[in-house]
């Protein structure tokens, strides 16, 4: 901020010794283009060295000719223009950081850790994997961790952007960065604070907005091409005219370098903006390229499904109801830390099915959990599990199930030794994924496909299931990396969604990778070029129309500000512009360019 500082300085100084008729206006004006116009030469001398060639010279050139041809006022209006335009980018830049501020002002600093001893307040980097942590109504979680004790609610939406708070209680696992509303919760972290989610996030969104985007090299070469436009401008306003203050007037209505600025303001704004979106670019390059995709490749377990088992269906075997089946199963799996357990219980809970307590409740590991309900024996497990030495039970899952039954998740229960029923589980699609799909189809992508390790015929199911005409099943990551290469090579680009490890090379390979991270993301993560930070595919239909929109800001931006730049050359070359003026104009189409950019980092105001 020194030198555009420092210029206008000079320049209200020698101004107010002109309007107050006090000698000396044009010494102070040519003091101060040399105090700040060396650097300025210095710097862009140097980078010629190097070899860079961009619109530096024009500005070094205006500099130089101003202080020859006796016009320092105008000399000091292209300093202040080309340090102000660049001070004007780190205020953008600060603007667009305001994501990673807030998330940094907002992290844990102080954890309570439970000793033998009792609680003692710990810094939040202190905190190690297996720690036993207090989380008390209204305070930030530190770390990741697990709920061992207690039930509240709390609040993500620091972390995923949804606004609705979810339920944690024993077993559930919840990300640094989370509020507790509602009541304490004793959690077992799960990782370091420097390593868990809401860090991560930090991370990811300084990698996004440090980077460079192809953008703005392209608007590197923009410059590249402008600046010999403007000397053969210079050389014909010189040949028609013979006079070099002519030419200074094109020098200096042509510094473009503020505007070349433009570019990365509107791509660091975009990133900002999808940032608060829960979408969290690792780099401008991923911006620019969404926007361009004509080809979407969607992994299934996990990003277009759930990803967790649910009941599907309920058989009970006579005399048994379903309601009189899951009230027993789940009075023994309430105690059970197996998925499928609390599965069944959730089911339950959410048919409305009153809790009933077990017991003599006992568990083996990976077979099943037997207990007693109302004086019976009731056993929840593996067809074996709860046949144990009598063979009627198997016979009669048998004649319930019937022989060609698909479900492959499946929790058998007896009762008093008889069959009672059985409880299948499926994966199912995520709500409004084929909505999204269809979004998808709206913003222009021509083919979408559905790649899966599991069997072609539950990939076929879950693809015709959301709208996705094309599906490959039994795939192995090899295979997910060869199809998307061999599409690349097609010349298309190519959009791969995933959320699992497996995905990773894939997601490494596709023009953009995308991967769905609300549980942390690790490897997947670092292999993606952009995140989404919650269980929602549809973020992606948004991610596109912000790259889209930020880049249709940024290329606005660059033509407009070049195509106005192309008209005061135009006029100055006439002589209908003087050095002064034309400065003048400049500094006002650099601003505005600028500004314009800014638009990225805000919501339109219209559809889209």
């Amino acid at each position: 901020m020194l030198l555009p500082a420092g210029a206008l300085l000079f320049i209200i100084i020698g101004l107010a010794l002109r309007v107050s008729g006090t000698p000396g206006s044009r010494l102070v004006w040519m003091a101060g283009l040399v105090v700040t116009g060396a650097p300025v030469v210095w710097r862009t001398l140097r980078g010629l060295l190097r070899g860079s060639f961009a619109a530096d010279l024009v500005a070094m050139l205006a500099i130089a000719g101003a202080l020859l041809l006796g016009e320092p006022l105008a000399g000091l209006i292209v300093v202040l223009m080309q340090t102000g335009g660049e001070a004007l980018e780190r205020y953008a830049e600060g603007r667009a950081s305001e994501a990673v501020r807030e998330l940094v002002a907002l992290a844990p600093r102080v954890a309570h850790r439970i000793t033998p001893a009792g609680i003692e307040d710990v810094a939040a980097e202190a905190v190690t994997a297996g720690d036993r942590l207090l989380l008390r109504p209204g305070e930030l979680l530190a770390c990741d961790a697990e709920v061992e004790e207690g039930r509240s609610h709390v609040d993500t939406s620091r972390i995923t952007g949804e606004p609705v708070p979810v339920r944690a209680d024993v077993g559930v696992r919840i990300p640094s960065g989370s509020l507790a509303l509602d009541g304490p919760l004793t959690v077992r972290a799960l990782a370091t604070a420097e390593e868990s989610q809401y860090a991560r996030i930090v991370e990811l969104v300084r990698t996004a907005q440090a980077s460079k985007a192809p953008l703005q090299r392209l608007a590197d070469r923009y410059a590249v091409w402008f600046t010999p436009l403007t000397l053969l401008v210079c050389g014909i306003a010189y040949v028609i005219s013979g006079d070099p203050v002519r030419v200074l007037a094109v020098l200096v209505v042509a510094t473009p370098c503020p505007l070349i600025l433009a570019a990365p303001v509107a791509v660091i704004g975009g990133i900002n903006r999808a940032a608060r979106r829960g979408i969290i670019f690792r780099h401008g390059t991923a911006l620019e390229q969404l926007g361009q995709v004509t080809v979407a490749l969607f992994d299934k377990t996990g990003t277009l499904t759930i990803g967790r088992p649910r009941v599907s269906r309920v058989v009970a075997a006579p005399p048994f109801s379903v309601e009189e089946l899951l009230r027993l199963a789940a009075a023994v799996e309430r105690g059970s830390g197996h998925l499928l357990g609390r599965t069944l219980v959730e089911d339950a809970e959410t048919r409305g099915i009153p809790a009933v307590p077990a017991r003599h409740v006992s568990e083996a590991p990976g077979q099943g959990v037997r207990g007693t309900v109302d004086g019976r024996e009731v056993a929840v497990g593996s067809r074996s599990f709860v046949a144990g030495d009598r063979p009627g039970p198997g016979g009669t899952f048998r004649a319930v199930l019937g022989p060609d039954d698909p479900a492959e998740l499946r929790a058998f229960v007896s009762v008093d030794g008889a069959a009672a029923g059985v409880v299948e589980y499926a994966d199912r699609p995520r709500p409004g994924v084929a909505e999204f799909v269809g979004q998808l189809r709206e913003l222009g992508l021509r083919r979408m496909v559905l790649l899966s390790g599991d069997d072609q015929a539950n990939t076929d199911a879950v693809a015709r299931s959301v709208g996705i005409a094309e599906a490959h099943g039994d795939l192995l990551p090899e295979g997910k990396v060869a199809f998307v290469q061999r599409l690349t090579l097609s010349g298309e680009k190519v959009l791969m969604m995933g959320d699992g490890t497996n995905d990773a090379p894939a997601l490494s390979s596709a023009t953009v990778g995308i991967a769905l991270a609300s549980g942390g993301g690790g490897v997947t993560a670092e292999a993606a070029d952009a995140v989404i930070l919650t269980d929602d595919p549809s973020r992606v239909a948004a991610a596109i129309r912000i790259s889209r929109r930020t880049m249709r800001i940024a290329r606005q931006s660059i033509w407009v500000g070049l195509g106005l730049s192309g008209l005061g050359m135009a006029a100055a070359s006439a002589g209908w512009l003087a050095p002064i003026p034309g400065a003048l104009l400049q500094e006002g189409i650099d601003v505005a360019v600028i500004l314009n950019a800014l638009r990225a980092s805000f919501p339109p105001r219209g559809p889209g």
